[in-house]
């Protein structure tokens, strides 16, 4: 009883879970009058954290003109706006006190993330700005959770939601704005089932709803940026950081030079096990960045030179170390780790080949006083993993934390002042024509989360091709140069944005018909090219040929691809391959699957 009056009034449910007898209780007290009993509509929290309430933050002189000049767009009919940034550089500010603005003239605001490790993060900002009127959305919700903050918007309870790439969707019905945070991530490409850019959408729905789409980023995708130089796109830059930090010193290690005893190479070198040293030894945080989880990517016989690979794909598996298992990270096939060679028998097996796990095991051979955590799809498997291990960063439990690309993206580590690249050139040579912007995002995105807190930030970057553009340009810190350097390599190859492409992806389970089926497709490209003069000169067919990973969860697979100055051109002439020639492009074993400016090259 006494419960209850604390509380005014109180879920039977907390009731039972303090005082397990509870429920004879309160039937007996409600007979007596001294109680009532009733049923309330419950919002399940997906965080279950108490809001801690916050301000509006006192605004730098580039963050001002930039809020002003977007707020002009409010309420002025569609418009498209790239804000564009160093990292650090108050971007997240901008977003709440333009989201503040739009909910004061009545619209709503969708917030979009590429990653659900940040969703945590923003989903906090706005609380603490917003209240409870904010809404999250992603995949990791439960089915009761998804339901609670879906009916939140459909009511008109929430005019902010918050989330990954499926929360376009979102059912506001009158939207100001959409602010896609990260817009050159390519998570926001759906690659599986119905195929859809969440960046895109985001500014077509902004369209239809007459709101403004607002696409942040410190290193703009090329197209975004391109879209800006021809007046496509609002172009609004924020070129210092908060407080007049500094940005991060960046030290380049030429991996080519370090070998040890044996003539080995060093992922961990003199030059960033010293840095990591005099990091610690002052009581701050360092970040070690590899894009490559497990333990060793290549373990391969000594004696008869074979690989150990997946018996689904044309891949090698990597050593998991944690689960004691070999594993496909393009299906998930799962073999048990052996000593001995699957070809010749022999114990020679040597684990090549980096990944995170080793990364993790090293740094606690070499600090072992430190507390260290990892961060990549192994360890954030299980629902509250990301925010326990942002919670060990925040409350400083956690001294070093070894991650992949999770750990690039956004995150505001305050006392995290060194970075350390392990290997920078791994996404370099991926056969993709944006393996190289890939790079450059990659690299400055990690490298700023140095020096994002009181004291000035480092980076070790270690690399194979010091020279390269892409590399020189991160480490210089210099989106221009690099910008420059690529729209020049993409306009003299007509590769987009002075381009739209289409990629035709076939594949199916017998190597042989699968081939067989991707050249009649090929000629049949060519048959439809030849039929209408508008195909000839407007749609360029490259392949059928193989894909660069051949063979993926059994199924063999070949791409062709259509390139076209103009997409309209380029999607009458698929509407006359794919229905049209029914006959000829479906087939019970063989599957073709279009995908619309494609991400994914492999």
């Amino acid at each position: 009883m006494a419960a209850v009056k604390a509380e005014g009034e109180i879920s039977v449910q907390q009731l039972t879970e303090w005082y397990p007898s509870a429920p004879r209780i309160i039937k007996s007290l409600e007979q007596a009058g001294f109680i009532s009993i009733f049923e309330k509509q419950v919002y399940r929290d997906p965080l279950g954290e108490p809001i801690q309430p916050d301000t509006a933050h006192i605004l730098t002189g580039e963050q001002q003109h930039a809020i002003s000049k977007i707020e002009r767009l409010l309420g002025g009919g569609f418009a498209t706006c790239l804000l564009t940034g160093v990292t650090g550089s108050g971007k997240t500010e901008v977003y709440l006190q333009l989201a503040a603005e739009a909910v004061r003239r009545g619209l709503c605001v969708l917030v979009l993330v590429p990653e659900i490790a940040l969703i945590s993060q923003m989903e906090s900002r706005f609380r603490a700005r917003f209240g409870e009127c904010v809404a999250v959305l992603h995949s990791r919700l439960s089915d009761g959770e998804r339901y609670d903050q879906w009916m939140r918007i459909v009511r008109r309870q929430v005019n902010i939601a918050i989330g990954a790439r499926s929360a376009i969707f979102a059912p506001f019905a009158d939207i100001g704005m959409i602010i896609v945070d990260e817009e050159h991530d390519t998570s926001y490409k759906q690659d599986s089932a119905l195929r859809y850019n969440a960046r895109d959408l985001a500014v077509v729905r902004a369209k239809l709803h007459g709101g403004v789409a607002l696409l942040g980023s410190a290193t703009p995708s090329i197209q975004s940026y391109y879209n800006v130089t021809t007046k496509k796109f609002v172009g609004v830059t924020l070129k210092e950081r908060v407080e007049k930090r500094p940005l991060p010193k960046i030290t380049v290690v030429d991996l080519c030079t370090h070998r040890d005893a044996r003539g080995s190479r060093r992922f961990i070198t003199p030059e960033l096990h010293r840095a990591m040293q005099e990091t610690l030894e002052h009581g701050q945080q360092v970040l070690l960045f590899l894009n490559r989880r497990g333990f060793a990517s290549y373990p391969v016989c000594g004696a008869c030179g074979q690989a150990i690979r997946c018996k689904h794909c044309d891949i090698s598996l990597t050593l998991h170390q944690d689960a004691r298992a070999y594993k496909c990270h393009y299906c998930g096939y799962t073999l048990a780790a052996t000593s001995h060679c699957l070809s010749c028998g022999a114990h020679k097996i040597r684990q090549l080949g980096l990944g995170t796990e080793k990364v993790e095991a090293a740094v606690k051979v070499l600090f072992p006083d430190a507390r260290t955590a990892r961060m990549d799809r192994d360890t954030t498997m299980r629902k509250d993993s990301i925010v326990n291990i942002l919670k060990g960063l925040k409350n400083q439990t956690t001294d070093i934390l070894v991650g992949t690309q999770m750990v690039a993206k956004g995150h505001d580590f305050p006392n995290i002042t060194l970075v350390g690249i392990i290997c920078a050139d791994l996404s370099l040579n991926f056969p993709d024509f944006r393996a190289c912007e890939r790079t450059f995002q990659l690299l400055a995105q990690v490298s700023g989360r140095a020096g994002r807190g009181e004291f000035p930030g480092r980076v070790i970057l270690q690399t194979y091709n010091p020279s390269h553009f892409s590399i020189f340009s991160a480490t210089n810190q210099d989106f221009q140069a690099f910008y420059n350097q690529e729209i020049s390599f993409r306009k003299a190859l007509y590769y987009p944005p002075f381009s739209r492409m289409i990629q035709l992806k076939i594949s199916g389970k017998d190597k042989q018909k699968t081939r067989q089926h991707a050249l009649a497709v090929g000629d049949l490209c060519r048959e439809v090219q030849k039929s209408d003069s508008v195909f000839r000169n407007n749609v360029e067919i490259l392949g059928p040929i193989e894909a660069p990973l051949a063979k993926i969860a059994s199924h063999y697979r070949w791409q062709i691809l259509l390139k076209g100055l103009k997409v309209s051109p380029l999607h009458r002439f698929l509407h006359k391959l794919m229905f049209e020639n029914k006959a000829i492009i479906n087939s019970r074993s063989v599957r073709v699957v279009v995908d619309v400016d494609p991400f994914f090259m492999m």
